[in-house]
């Protein structure tokens, strides 16, 4: 964070000093709220959650060299700014900081593909100037503020990620930390269960166009001209708007798009200012879109088609559990996607380990989808889960693997209504079972994706297999 004395932050968050003994001391470190990520010069931020009340943690936090603590109580014998709120605090925090530093804030939304564009914008921006992104997807009231105190004095772009669960969230983070360049990806059904439906899905999204400048102020609109209902968006901003992806009409688009035989995506990019071929290091076709999406930002940005095309090709992913390319030494390739699913991004995912698979299986390897729960699809959940299950059928996976309970037992119930009625699919009921199952069958040349949605914890079944233990069992969250 820039350095701010506590008399400043206590100005800034309205809050009241407690046993600060100098109130000149600054914060020179990152804002954090896990005591175990405290540095010198920090600032921590005790948040009272349903579990965990950081609050007790105080005294450890200082102790590992927090300068002092934002908090809504005093505490015996530790500095303390006393707030109302933590929250808003730290809202009110970042904005202040945003303000001060003159840096470009990039901020992008959408059902699927956040994270690994955020880590493209990322990774091309950094080719220009100091940038700052967020670790994995620190996307929300909590994670965008302390995403935002990371930046330093010399941060050129700020690239932020927004989710949303309501209407009103996304215009909430905007009016934190105003973007100059904002990027809609896709509207799907994530968290269709909570908005009730697509259209309030894009009514939500489209808040990120509304809180642009106008265009005369330098605001962009960066959006997804094969997504009807983002590209629908140009009509909720006065921002000038680019269009990216594989349509006639877009700015910046795919030509010519095809997999290679290991599964990596490849493309002509085609922008305002020149083409390139592009092979991206990532795996699926889904990654297409994502990687326009950044092309369009940087080239926004000033970046010419040669810098976004090498970059792109050079591009990796930064975050952890999506689409992990793994093989192991006796030949067997696990695919870790853990992180989070939806039906978009399932079925990509399927897509993906088909095309990697191809390979493979003209040698006799076979394609396994080890596949759990979506959440948060509400009257949609069974008909998405069932979807899934045919889909896998009908691109010839070789073994489905559905692990957990009612929404496992509709994917595998999708693969048997589509044709899946030998040993080509199977229900199991928890991770060990699908860990056991797998250490028993799996054999060189094998591809194996796991995928689910965050709160199925899935990394654990790719962690085992990964281990490539013969005995013990896949710990629990």
């Amino acid at each position: 964070m820039i350095a701010l004395s506590l008399a400043e932050i206590a100005a800034i968050v309205g809050g009241q000093s407690h046993d600060i003994p100098d109130p000149a001391v600054c914060v020179t470190g990152p804002v954090v709220y896990d005591s175990r990520k405290v540095e010198a010069g920090s600032l921590f931020a005790a948040f009272a959650g349903e579990r965990v009340d950081g609050h007790d943690y105080a005294r450890r936090a200082v102790d590992g060299g927090a300068v002092a603590v934002l908090a809504t109580r005093p505490l015996d014998g530790v500095p303390v700014l006393v707030v109302d709120d933590v929250v808003q605090a730290l809202g009110a925090l970042a904005k202040a900081v945003v303000e001060r530093l003159g840096a470009t804030v990039v901020a992008l939304t959408g059902s699927a593909g956040k994270t690994s564009t955020k880590d493209l914008i990322a990774q091309l921006l950094q080719r220009r100037g100091p940038t700052i992104w967020p670790e994995g997807n620190l996307n929300n009231e909590i994670g965008l503020p302390i995403t935002a105190l990371r930046s330093v004095e010399d941060t050129r772009y700020l690239v932020l990620e927004m989710g949303a669960r309501y209407i009103g969230d996304i215009r909430y983070l905007t009016g934190l930390v105003p973007p100059r360049v904002g990027l809609v990806l896709n509207v799907g059904t994530a968290h269709i269960g909570e908005f009730g439906g697509r259209e309030q899905i894009a009514q939500a999204k489209g808040e990120m166009v509304e809180s642009l400048p106008p265009a005369e102020q330098g605001g962009v609109a960066v959006l997804n001209a094969d997504d009807p209902l983002v590209r629908a968006m140009k009509s909720r901003t006065k921002a000038r708007v680019l269009l990216f992806g594989e349509s006639g009409e877009a700015d910046v688009r795919a030509e010519n798009v095809h997999l290679t035989a290991s599964g990596q995506a490849a493309f002509g990019l085609r922008t305002p200012s020149g083409c390139r071929d592009v092979t991206l290091r990532l795996y699926g076709e889904h990654h297409v879109s994502n990687a326009l999406a950044a092309a369009a930002v940087a080239h926004e940005l000033g970046m010419s088609v040669d810098e976004i095309a090498d970059a792109l090709s050079e591009a990796g992913t930064l975050s952890r559990w999506r689409m992990e390319v793994t093989e192991r030494a006796d030949g067997v390739t696990i695919v870790n996607d853990a992180y989070n699913a939806n039906p978009e991004s399932m079925k990509a995912a399927l897509r993906a380990l088909v095309a990697m698979g191809s390979a493979a299986q003209a040698t006799g390897g076979r394609t396994w989808a080890v596949l759990g729960p979506m959440a948060e699809l509400g009257d949609d959940s069974f008909a998405e889960h069932d979807a899934v299950g045919r889909l896998a059928v009908r691109l010839n996976v070789s073994k489905l693997v559905a692990v957990g309970g009612r929404e496992a037992s509709w994917l595998r119930l999708g693969a048997y209504n589509e044709g899946s009625w030998g040993e080509e699919s199977v229900h199991v009921s928890d991770a060990q079972a699908a860990v056991d199952l797998l250490r028993s069958e799996l054999r060189p040349g094998d591809v194996v994706l796991v995928k689910a949605s965050r709160s199925a914890g899935f990394e654990r079944i790719a962690t085992a297999l990964l281990e490539n233990a013969t005995e013990g069992e896949v710990s629990g969250r």
